[in-house]
């Protein structure tokens, strides 16, 4: 982690919580899933990256291209599987970032690291990176193939009630999604990002009883592994700019 990152006058006041999360936050409270003692996971990172423009504080997405074998179509944050050659799970995060969307690291100040969060169907353990994007550089689609469209969506937008459903997936799965402009964030990401809003207060009161059916020309496989489990009530303040 970065001084200037550890430092919170190097942060927006919005994002401090976030930070401060990151110090104190458990697996437990983000999945309920914990990996057996007779299994290995592979590891991966994802890089969950917090920026602020004129219409106020983004997250970055991406959108896989749909007709990769496994996650296509699919919302996520930038990431996969760590290599070899990476030093380790904040390399990976920003590695993958820059090779999916073009994403300068240099302009990353990585703000804390949460748990690895095992994901059984691809015995993965996912590691989350948080970053700030203190410095914004140019993202777009770098390989057609791999993905379809890079896109920063705003907190207000992910937060706003009229935007939150419960998905049922063909299997049966019910997980929170998203659904903004024309994507569908489900599985993994909103998972992850529903935990993250409601611990750090966030979250805005939304009606989970609301259950939409996957559309049709989602994947409708449940390679995304989603993150599932309640955290419960608690407090909801706004993001305070």
């Amino acid at each position: 982690m970065s001084a200037d990152a550890h430092n919170d006058r190097a942060l927006p006041a919005w994002l401090r919580p976030v930070a401060l999360l990151c110090e104190s936050v458990e697996a437990a409270q983000l999945s309920r899933f914990v990996a057996p003692a007779d299994r290995t996971p592979r590891p991966a990172s994802v890089l969950v990256l917090f920026g602020e423009g004129a219409a106020g504080p983004h997250v970055l997405l991406l959108e896989r291209a749909r007709d990769m074998r496994s996650h296509a179509g699919q919302v996520a944050f930038p990431g996969g599987a760590q290599d070899p050659d990476d030093a380790d799970e904040v390399a990976a995060a920003l590695r993958e970032a820059h090779e999916e969307t073009g994403l300068d690291p240099a302009g990353v100040a990585v703000i804390g690291v949460l748990p690895s969060l095992w994901l059984p169907p691809s015995n993965f353990a996912v590691t989350p990176v948080v970053g700030w994007w203190r410095t914004p550089s140019d993202v777009h689609a770098v390989d057609p193939a791999e993905t379809a469209s890079v896109h920063t969506v705003r907190l207000d937008e992910l937060l706003d009630p009229t935007n939150r459903v419960t998905v049922r997936h063909p299997s049966g799965f019910r997980g929170p999604a998203f659904l903004v402009r024309d994507l569908v964030v489900w599985g993994f990401t909103a998972g992850l990002l529903s935990r993250l809003f409601a611990l750090v207060g966030w979250e805005i009161a939304w009606d989970d009883s609301r259950v939409v059916d996957l559309p049709g020309d989602r994947p409708s496989d449940l390679s995304s592994d989603p993150v599932t489990g309640s955290l419960g009530d608690r407090q909801r303040h706004p993001v305070n700019r």
